[in-house]
């Protein structure tokens, strides 16, 4: 079975690499890390008027979904462009807030969100909050529930340093005493896997253009076996893992999720250390704009469900299926 974007979907992908070509997104989510998120609140609204939120909502809150195939897409290319902000966290609160059963939350908090006048974050059952201290609209859910958190507490760097972890401040108002999560959960993984797609697509295309240019020895180091080789590998890797990618979008189901989510987060880790290497000393350096997806990948890697996590998760359903 083939698994491919249609001409509608072809051509979404592409106006948003257009769009985040002309932004320099390097150095947004450089100016992001460092707290300055003037740029970075711009660009995260014409991201919202190309729909990119509004995908995640439904179309009674005043969004375009829920269409995860044309979310998918758009977060492959959220991830080539290395974008900042608490983008699954924003999707996986808007799935946790469409599926309360009390309406009142997602009828206040939903349209915000589609047409990114505000972001969210998530700190899911007692973790940290990515980017919580820049995010309008902050979910804690915990042994208790899930609660509208009045705001962030103490705050911590990551591995990404275009990303901020942090710990919300308790209390504050109760959403719902037991809300359904597994929606929420399959969504943020099937766009995490998505955005680490694009993040190792990027990565292999400069890396290939870097060993295309270096010269050793008076040829291109990319002319090397052992080089060619190690490409490849990263190469194959991705591909196998779009299609996983592409098929989790349109069942959903749990495990087809979690799959993704190995193959994807894996497929650009592995592409990352492959860079890093075919780099050299370049790659070791933060000044440089690879650094940006490099620690990207790693950070993606245990993002929503490590991969040892999600392997369980594979194999102790695979007797459910028919």
């Amino acid at each position: 079975m083939r698994f491919l974007l249609d001409a509608e979907q072809r051509a979404f992908a592409a106006s948003l690499d257009a769009m985040l070509t002309a932004a320099d997104t390097p150095s947004v989510a450089r100016e992001w890390g460092r707290g300055e998120r003037t740029r970075g609140c711009a660009l995260w609204s014409r991201l919202a008027g190309a729909g990119v939120f509004a995908l995640a909502v439904p179309e009674k809150h005043g969004g375009l979904g829920p269409r995860p195939v044309e979310l998918v897409a758009a977060f492959v290319e959220l991830g080539r462009h290395a974008v900042p902000g608490p983008l699954a966290e924003t999707v996986a609160a808007a799935v946790l807030l469409a599926d309360l059963p009390e309406p009142g939350p997602a009828e206040r908090l939903l349209p915000a969100l589609a047409s990114g006048a505000a972001m969210a974050s998530v700190a899911w059952r007692g973790g940290f909050a990515p980017d919580g201290d820049a995010a309008t609209v902050r979910l804690a859910l915990g042994p208790d529930g899930l609660r509208l958190s009045p705001g962030p507490g103490r705050v911590r760097p990551s591995l990404d340093p275009a990303r901020r972890l942090a710990a919300l401040e308790p209390g504050g108002a109760l959403l719902c005493a037991d809300p359904p999560t597994a929606r929420a959960l399959g969504h943020a993984r099937l766009v995490t896997a998505a955005q680490a797609l694009g993040v190792g697509q990027a990565l292999l295309a400069r890396t290939v253009a870097h060993v295309g240019r270096r010269t050793q020895f008076g040829v291109p180091v990319g002319s090397f076996q052992a080089v060619k080789h190690r490409l490849a590998d990263a190469r194959i890797a991705l591909e196998f893992a779009r299609p996983l990618v592409l098929g989790a979008a349109l069942t959903l189901d749990r495990r087809d999720v979690a799959a993704a989510k190995v193959a994807a987060c894996e497929a650009a880790y592995g592409t990352a250390r492959a860079a890093l290497q075919l780099h050299g000393a370049i790659g070791y350096t933060a000044e440089d704009d690879l650094s940006l997806w490099l620690t990207k990948a790693r950070a993606l890697l245990n993002a929503w469900g490590a991969p040892a996590q999600c392997r369980a998760e594979v194999l102790l359903g695979a007797g459910d299926r028919r």
